[in-house]
């Protein structure tokens, strides 16, 4: 358990270095976004939480670093670790209500110079691909354009698609992705990571098909290639699932409605992009071996 601790959370930093150093727009660690994980104790099958560490090392190059998380739990422990600082923004739509870990509310939005920098969007059972589309790009339009962060660490946890043993969404990859592919086009320095989904073959079909939308390859044939893992795709063995119809939507037209007012109202109290003092850096989070990757030094610390 501590070695995969290791390399999950080592992924992550590596990531956060290497959009540090220039060497890449997006990264990926799918084995990342274990976003439970509190400072002094694991939760929610997450041990060590990748994400804050990350977001620590790319703290040190950049003033402002942007949350989103689309999983369908929410991302407590990351927000419980930026609460009190303007420097990190968190935002979470996730499942709400008799549901695990039972936090973010719409009503938790910071505390101190964290105030607004926390951003929930509690949701109900069945939403589809273009509810959540309603409800994401409008938000994320706002957040992105009051708070201008210089880089962004996105969790895209697959337990929000459809038929996932322990989600409650009803999402299929296209709407998953969407999210990622709209984050992608404002063109700010990425982190992509993993988190929930357990449904595996799902898990691997949306991770597959939005590493596809980070390299801006073309549309992926919907007709799986023949591999030594086929027949857990059955009985389709193809790429897309489709939405379970069974499933109601539980969110509303005018629940969503409102929830977005109330949150897009929170977005707008924001005071500005916060700034902070130049200083000397942190040094960089790696090995001697390592140490020739550098080649520049922000003036910005955490």
């Amino acid at each position: 358990m501590f070695e995969f601790s290791q390399i999950s959370a080592g992924a992550s930093i590596d990531c956060a270095m290497a959009l540090n150093q220039g060497e890449a727009d997006i990264c990926i660690n799918w084995a990342g976004g274990l976003h439970h994980a509190k400072k002094a104790e694991p939760s929610g099958f997450c041990y060590v939480n990748d994400i804050v560490l990350g977001i620590l090392e790319l703290l040190k190059y950049h003033q402002r670093v942007l949350y989103v998380d689309i999983d369908a739990h929410h991302g407590d422990g990351v927000e419980e670790a930026f609460y009190t600082t303007n420097r990190v923004m968190t935002v979470s739509f996730h499942k709400f209500g008799n549901f695990f870990p039972g936090t973010g509310d719409i009503k938790d939005l910071g505390v101190g110079e964290g105030m607004y920098h926390s951003l929930n969007f509690p949701l109900k059972s069945g939403m589809t691909d273009e509810a959540y589309e309603e409800i994401f790009k409008p938000i994320m339009t706002e957040v992105i354009y009051h708070y201008q962060p210089s880089a962004i660490v996105m969790q895209c946890g697959t337990d929000s698609l459809a038929h996932d043993k322990l989600g409650k969404f009803n999402l299929t990859l296209r709407g998953h992705s969407a999210c990622l592919r709209f984050v992608k086009s404002f063109g700010v320095p990425t982190i992509v990571l993993g988190g929930g989904g357990y449904t595996i073959p799902n898990v691997a079909r949306c991770w597959a098909y939005e590493t596809a939308v980070c390299l801006g390859l073309p549309e992926l044939d919907n007709q799986l290639p023949f591999n030594d893992y086929y027949q857990f795709y059955g009985p389709s063995y193809t790429l897309h699932i489709e939405p379970d119809k069974t499933k109601e939507n539980r969110n509303t037209k005018e629940y969503l409605e409102t929830a977005m007012i109330r949150c897009l109202e929170h977005v707008r109290r924001l005071e500005g992009a916060p700034s902070v003092q130049f200083q000397d850096v942190p040094p960089d989070f790696f090995s001697d071996s390592l140490k020739h990757r550098v080649q520049r030094r922000s003036p910005f610390e955490f």
